[in-house]
C-alpha cells in the first residue's frame, strides 16, 4: 500500500517533466537490477531489526512497477484526446484527473498488481530481518525442517497474490469496458 501510495504520484510527477523522468527512471532501474537481500542491508544499518525495516525494504523493493506503469499509462493516451481537453478549456489540473488518469486508469492498476506481487515476493525475505508475518512463518519452517508449516504459509502467501491479482485484474478489466479500451490479450 505504501509502495503504491508513493509510486503513483511520483510517476505522475514523472510522466509530466521529461527530465525528472530520466533522474527517476535511472533510480527505478538501478533498484529493479539490485538482489532483493541488498534491501534489507541499509534498512537494518539505518533501522535496526524489526518490522518497521521490514516495511523499508518492502516498499523499496515494490514501489518501481507502480512508477513504471503509471508513467507509461499516462504516456499511452491519445495526444489527440488531450488536445481536444485544451481546445474545450480544460485547465492542466481537469486535463490530468478528467483524461489522462481516467485513461489511464487500466495500466495503473496493473502498476499496483505488480507492487502487490513485488511486496509478497519480497515478504518471505524481510523474515531474515524479524518480521511477525507469513513469511517469518515459511522462514522458521525452513529453520525447523517442517514442510507441512512451510507449505500452508507458502500457499497462504500464493492465495493472497492469486486474489490481488485477481480482484485488481476484474477492476482493470471493467475500467477498460467503461472507457471502450479494446481488451488486450493475456
Amino acid at each position: 500500500m505504501f509502495a503504491g501510495l508513493i509510486g503513483i504520484p511520483v510517476g505522475i510527477l514523472s510522466a509530466e517533466r521529461d527530465r525528472l523522468w530520466r533522474w527517476v527512471k535511472l533510480a527505478i532501474d538501478t533498484l529493479q537490477t539490485l538482489p532483493s537481500f541488498v534491501y534489507l542491508m541499509p534498512a537494518v544499518m539505518l533501522f535496526r531489526v524489526g518490522d518497521f525495516t521490514a516495511m523499508i525494504a518492502v516498499v523499496a523493493y515494490a514501489v518501481a512497477p507502480a512508477i513504471r506503469y503509471t508513467v507509461l499509462g499516462i504516456n499511452r493516451v491519445d495526444p489527440r484526446l488531450v488536445e481536444a481537453g485544451k481546445a474545450m478549456g480544460c485547465t492542466e489540473w481537469q486535463l490530468l484527473t478528467r483524461i489522462k488518469l481516467k485513461l489511464a486508469l487500466p495500466e495503473i492498476m496493473l502498476g499496483v498488481n505488480q507492487t502487490i506481487m513485488f511486496a509478497l515476493s519480497m515478504l518471505v525475505i524481510t523474515a531474515l530481518v524479524g518480521t511477525r508475518d507469513l513469511g517469518q512463518e515459511v522462514y522458521i519452517a525452513l529453520t525447523k525442517a517442517d514442510p507441512g508449516r512451510g507449505l500452508v504459509a507458502g500457499l497462504a502467501v500464493a492465495f493472497i497474490a492469486i486474489i490481488a491479482d485477481r480482484l485488481i485484474s476484474a477492476g482493470a478489466a471493467r475500467a477498460r469496458a467503461r472507457l471502450g479500451i479494446a481488451e488486450e490479450p493475456s
